[in-house]
C-alpha cells in the first residue's frame, strides 16, 4: 500500500510500510520493463544497422559489425571450455573491444568480472579466488604483474591476451575473428548472474557486487530514462568502462540506439578531438577529469557546443569546477549520485532546472528515504542517511552473505551516504558514514591501505587520510617506522 501526499514531474512522495512503521519516500516515476542485456543493440540494428554505434579515435564500428563482432566471441568463449554462468575477469584500459567483450558475455551467459585497472597483484588475486573466475582477458602490457599473481597463473582456462604479439595464450583478435552459429545461444534467464563489480567497502578487502540480467536490464533501463537518452544521441564516455558509471551510461545508451564514443585516456589530448571531430550531444566524466579538461589550454567554448548534457558523477563536483565549465562552456554541470550497488540514483532532470551544489532528484523507478540511526523518516532540510529501494539493485554481495544482509532491511539497501533534500526534491551529498576514500571513481578503504603498509617490516603503526583539493582526492599515508631498521618517510599517492 502507497498514499501519494505530493507529485511533481519526476517524482513523488509517497508512504511504504517499513517494518510496521510508515516510511516516507521520494519516487521517481515508473517505467516499463528492464533492457534485456543479451540482446541489448536490438534498437539499433532495428534502425539503422549501417549506423555508426561504436566509435573511438581509431574505431568506426556500426550496429551490424558491433553484434556480428559480439556474436563470434560469445561463440569463441563457449568454445574455449566456458560455460553458461562461469565468470570471466577483464583487466582492460578503455577499449572498444571492451564493449565487445561484455555483449558477448551478456550472449553466452557468462558473467563479466571487470577489474580495476590500477589493480595490483594482490588486488587481482582477491577478485579472482572471490569470483572463482576460470578465465581471465587482459592487456599484454600488464603481463609482468599477472606474472606475480598465484591466482592468474593458475585459472583453469588462463589468460586471454589483448595486444601485442601473439603468443601461447588465445587473443582477442583470434577469438573475435571466428565463426558465428547460424542461432545463437539460449538466452540466459532474467535471475542468473550478468556481472560482477568489485568495490571496496568500510573495512577489509573489496566486495563482489553482483548483478543479474534483470537488475542489470533495469539498471541500463533507469539510466537511460533518467539522462533522458535516445537515438538521436551521441555519448562520449569520458571514464573506464571497467567502473560502473561508464558502464551503465554506454551500455544505457547503446540499448535504446545512441552511438558511445569510447575514450581511451582522459585528458585533453584524447578527448578534444573526440569533442571536435564527432560532435556527441552528451559528455559524461568524472569531475577530477572534467576539472582537467575544462583548464587544459586547448579547449575552448566551441568544442562543448554540440553538448546538450555534461554529466559528472564518482565524487563531488566543486563549486569551481562548476563556475570554470558552466564560463568555458555555457551550461551547467549535471551533477549525478550513484552506487555500484543501484546504479544512477539521483541527477536533475536534462530537460528540466540543473541546481549547481545539489545531485538532483530521484531517477525513475527508484525510491529513496532519509533517516536517522534509528531508522526515523526525516524532514526536509535534515541530514540523515540514505536508504535505496530498485529493481534494480545488487542481489548481494558474491559468496558474502553476511555482507549482503548487512546492507538490506525490508528490501531497502543502506547507502552509507548522507543526504538531504529539499523542498523540491532536489538532494544534496554531505558526507559518508563508512569510512571510505574515493579516487577518481574508485572506492578506497584506508584499512586495506594500512595493512598493505604494515606488512613493510619498518613499519610499526600507519593511518591513512583522504583529503579534497577542489575536485582532486589525496590520500595520504602517515606512518611511525620502527625505532631501529632503515628510515621511513611518510607516503603519498
Amino acid at each position: 500500500m502507497c498514499d501519494t501526499a505530493r507529485t511533481g514531474k519526476h517524482s513523488v512522495v509517497v508512504d511504504f510500510a517499513h517494518g510496521g512503521a510508515s516510511v516516507t519516500a521520494h519516487a521517481g516515476r515508473a517505467i516499463g520493463e528492464p533492457v534485456r542485456p543479451c540482446d541489448l543493440l536490438r534498437a539499433g540494428l532495428d534502425a539503422n544497422p549501417d549506423g555508426l554505434a561504436l566509435i573511438s579515435a581509431d574505431t568506426r564500428w556500426t550496429w551490424r559489425t558491433l553484434d556480428e563482432l559480439s556474436d563470434r566471441l560469445a561463440v569463441s568463449l563457449l568454445g574455449l571450455g566456458l560455460n553458461p554462468g562461469d565468470r570471466v575477469a577483464s583487466l582492460m584500459p578503455n577499449r572498444p573491444e571492451l564493449i565487445v567483450h561484455y555483449l558477448a558475455c551478456f550472449k553466452a551467459g557468462l558473467v563479466a568480472t571487470p577489474l580495476n585497472y590500477r589493480y595490483m597483484a594482490p588486488e587481482i588475486d582477491h577478485a579472482l579466488a572471490v569470483s572463482e573466475a576460470r578465465a581471465l582477458l587482459a592487456h599484454v602490457e600488464r603481463q609482468e604483474d599477472l606474472a606475480v599473481s598465484r591466482f592468474a597463473r593458475q585459472l583453469p582456462l588462463g589468460t586471454i591476451s589483448y595486444g601485442g604479439k601473439r603468443g601461447a595464450d588465445p587473443a582477442f583478435d583470434e577469438l573475435v575473428a571466428g565463426e558465428a552459429l547460424a542461432s545463437p545461444p539460449p538466452p540466459p534467464a532474467p535471475a542468473a548472474p550478468a556481472v560482477i563489480f568489485f568495490t571496496s567497502g568500510s573495512t577489509g578487502s573489496p566486495k563482489g557486487v553482483t548483478h543479474t540480467h534483470e537488475t542489470l536490464g533495469w539498471m541500463f533501463a533507469t539510466a537511460a530514462a533518467g539522462l533522458e537518452l535516445s537515438h538521436d544521441d551521441l555519448l562520449l564516455a569520458g571514464s573506464s568502462v571497467s567502473h560502473v558509471g561508464a558502464f551503465y551510461v554506454s551500455f544505457a545508451a547503446l540499448s535504446v540506439g545512441a552511438g558511445v564514443i569510447v575514450a581511451k585516456t582522459f585528458d585533453g589530448d584524447e578527448l578534444l578531438p573526440l569533442l571536435r571531430e564527432d560532435h556527441p550531444t552528451v559528455l559524461s566524466m568524472l569531475p577530477s577529469a572534467l576539472f582537467a579538461l575544462t583548464r587544459d589550454h586547448g579547449a575552448r567554448h566551441g568544442d562543448f557546443a554540440s553538448l546538450r548534457l555534461c554529466r559528472a558523477a564518482g565524487d563531488t563536483v566543486a563549486a569551481e569546477l562548476e563556475r570554470e565549465f558552466t564560463a568555458l562552456s555555457g551550461f551547467a554541470i549535471d551533477e549525478a549520485y550513484g552506487l555500484t550497488e543501484v546504479g544512477l540514483v539521483t541527477v536533475s532532470p536534462p530537460s528540466g532546472r540543473i541546481k549547481p551544489g545539489s545531485v538532483g532528484q530521484v531517477v525513475p523507478a527508484v525510491s529513496l528515504s532519509i533517516r536517522n540511526d534509528d531508522g526515523e523518516e526525516l524532514p526536509a532540510g535534515s541530514e540523515g542517511r540514505l536508504w535505496i529501494k530498485a529493481p534494480a539493485a545488487t542481489i548481494g554481495y558474491w559468496a558474502d552473505p553476511g555482507a549482503t544482509d548487512a546492507v538490506f532491511s525490508n528490501g531497502w539497501l543502506d547507502s552509507g551516504d548522507v543526504m538531504r533534500v529539499d523542498d523540491e526534491g532536489y538532494f544534496s551529498f554531505c558526507g559518508r558514514k563508512k569510512q571510505i576514500i574515493v579516487h577518481d571513481g574508485s572506492n578506497i578503504c584506508p584499512q586495506e591501505v594500512e595493512g598493505a603498509l604494515l606488512e613493510h617490516p619498518c613499519v610499526a603503526s600507519a593511518a591513512v587520510i583522504g583529503s579534497t583539493i577542489l575536485s582532486m582526492v589525496r590520500t595520504s599515508a602517515l606512518t611511525s617506522p620502527l625505532s631501529r631498521g632503515p628510515s621511513i618517510r611518510p607516503a603519498r599517492s
